[in-house]
C-alpha cells in the first residue's frame, strides 16, 4: 500500500513515512561543523517551521530534538499555538525523541475561523533558545482515543498571544495514542455552540465509542435561563452518548473579580438572571449520571489563595501582556487552569487518564 506525505513539495512513496525520519542531512550541504540540515518539510532557524500537506484527521508525530554541535533548548507547538513539548534542553551532540498524536483540523485554531484560518495540513513550530530538530515522522494514527473540547474562549486554541485557552496547554500531558480535538470557540454560549454548524454539529459525527467530550459553558450564558441551560447541556449529553462517547461536564473557571478577599457572584458565574450556572451544571451531572469536573470551585480556591494582587498573573496584565483582562488567561494562567483539569481527569479516572504522561 502506497502512502503519501508532502512537505514543501516533498512526496514520500511506499517507504515514505518511515523514511521521513531518516531524511536528516540529505537535503542540504553542511556550511560548517555546527550547521545541520533540517528534516524534509522544515525551514528556518529560530523558529524552525515545518509543514506537511495532510488531510484533516489524527496523526502520530515523532520528533527528535537536539543532535547539533551545540547545546539547545527547544519547545514544540502545532497548528494554532497548541503546545506539545515545553522548553526542553539537550546537550551538545545529544538528541531526545518524543511522540504525540496530533489532531489536524481546517480551519486551525477556532472552528469558526476567528483570528484566521491557518494553513491546510499540519504545521509544526520549534522555538526556544537555539532550537534544534533532527528528525520528524508523521503518519496517520490508527483509532486513537480522541478527547473533544466543547467550550468558549477560555478553552479554545487562541491563535494570537497573549490570549491562551487551557485547551491548548493540556496537550503536553497527553501521550501517544490519544489526541485533543479542540472545538471550543470564542464568544459561544451553550445554546450558540449547540446550533452553530461549525461547532457541535461538526464535532458530533466524529465521536466514536469511548471518546470523551468535555463540555464547558457559562461565561457567555449571561442571560440564559436555568431551564434553557439545563436543556442545552442535556441535549449535548444525550447526543454524545448516542454516539458511544463519554460526556464530561466542566464548570467554568472563575473570573478575577474580587470584593475584598473573596470573589464576587459574577466571578462565580451567577448570571444576569440570577442563575448559578455552575450549580445548574452540577445538578445536570447528577441527574444524567455524568462526570463533572468542578473547575469553578477548583479555580476559585486557586485564585482566592493568591489574592487580588498575585492572582493577576493568571490573567492578562497591561504591564506584561499589553492588555488588562480578568476573564482570559495568560499562557501561565492557562497552564495552571489546565493542570486543574488534568488532575480531575486522573482523580476521576476518565477515559483520557490512561494516556496522561
Amino acid at each position: 500500500m502506497t502512502s503519501r506525505l508532502e512537505g514543501h513539495g516533498v512526496r514520500l512513496g511506499a517507504v515514505g513515512l518511515l523514511t521521513l525520519a531518516t531524511l536528516v542531512g540529505t537535503g542540504a550541504a553542511h556550511a560548517g561543523a555546527a550547521t545541520r540540515a533540517l528534516p524534509a518539510g522544515c525551514s528556518g532557524t529560530a523558529p524552525i517551521k515545518c509543514h506537511y500537506a495532510v488531510s484533516p484527521g489524527n496523526y502520530d508525530v515523532t520528533v527528535s530534538i537536539g543532535g547539533g554541535a551545540t547545546a539547545a533548548e527547544t519547545d514544540m507547538w502545532v497548528e494554532a499555538r497548541r503546545l506539545m513539548l515545553p522548553a526542553t534542553k539537550t546537550a551538545a551532540g545529544a538528541a531526545a525523541t518524543y511522540s504525540f498524536t496530533v489532531n489536524v483540523r481546517q480551519p486551525e485554531g477556532q472552528p469558526t475561523g476567528q483570528g484566521g484560518t491557518g494553513n491546510a495540513g499540519l504545521d509544526i513550530r520549534f522555538a526556544g533558545t537555539n532550537p534544534q530538530v533532527s528528525a520528524v515522522s508523521v503518519k496517520p494514527a490508527t483509532q486513537p482515543l480522541v478527547a473533544y473540547l466543547a467550550g468558549d474562549s477560555t478553552v479554545c486554541d487562541q491563535p494570537a498571544a497573549p490570549y491562551t485557552g487551557w485547551g491548548q496547554m493540556i496537550t503536553p500531558a497527553v501521550g501517544p495514542g490519544a489526541s485533543i480535538a479542540n472545538y471550543a470557540d470564542s464568544g459561544e454560549s451553550s445554546g450558540s455552540f449547540l446550533r452553530n454548524s461549525a461547532l457541535f454539529p461538526a464535532l458530533l459525527p466524529k465521536v466514536k465509542a469511548n471518546d470523551a467530550v468535555f463540555i464547558q459553558f457559562g461565561h457567555n450564558d449571561k442571560q440564559t435561563s436555568a431551564s434553557a441551560f439545563r436543556s442545552n447541556l442535556t441535549s449535548m449529553i444525550t447526543q454524545v452518548r448516542a454516539k458511544g462517547g463519554v460526556p464530561v461536564l466542566v464548570t467554568p473557571p472563575v473570573r478575577r473579580q474580587f470584593n475584598g478577599s473573596r470573589l464576587t457572584p459574577t466571578a462565580l458565574h451567577v448570571n444576569g438572571l440570577g442563575v448559578n450556572l455552575p450549580a445548574e451544571m452540577r445538578s445536570v451531572g447528577t441527574a444524567q449520571n455524568v462526570p463533572v469536573i468542578d473547575l469553578t470551585t477548583k479555580s476559585k480556591t486557586l485564585v482566592e489563595s493568591l489574592g487580588p494582587s498575585a492572582s493577576a498573573q493568571l490573567f492578562l496584565r497591561s504591564s506584561v501582556d499589553g492588555v488588562t483582562d480578568n476573564t482570559h488567561f495568560s499562557q501561565y494562567g492557562a497552564t495552571q487552569i489546565g493542570a486543574l483539569v488534568l488532575r480531575s481527569i486522573r482523580e476521576q479516572r476518565l477515559p483520557l487518564a490512561a494516556y496522561l504522561r
